[in-house]
């Protein structure tokens, strides 16, 4: 079945550039916010996080093999 429904124009811009930066449709963000609760503000804060992450990796900016063993270290069940 399709809907449609009426979005105050600021939403609608925001999905607009989530879709242009994810290359999902419209359809599918509104999808993912209603299905499982991922919130048009919660996937805007993931793709600022990809974007930093990407950017860190562009500087070479890596975790220590020390850093890394010291968050495994924190979940180690042993």
């Amino acid at each position: 079945m399709k809907s449609t429904i009426q979005l105050p124009d600021d939403i609608d811009q925001r999905i607009e550039k989530v879709a242009a930066e994810t290359n999902l449709t419209r359809s599918q963000i509104v999808e993912e916010a209603l299905s499982f609760g991922r919130s048009l503000a919660w996937q805007e804060q993931w793709i600022a996080g990809v974007r930093a992450g990407l950017a860190e990796a562009d500087r070479e900016e890596f975790a220590s093999e020390e850093e890394i063993a010291a968050v495994l270290s924190r979940y180690d069940q042993a």
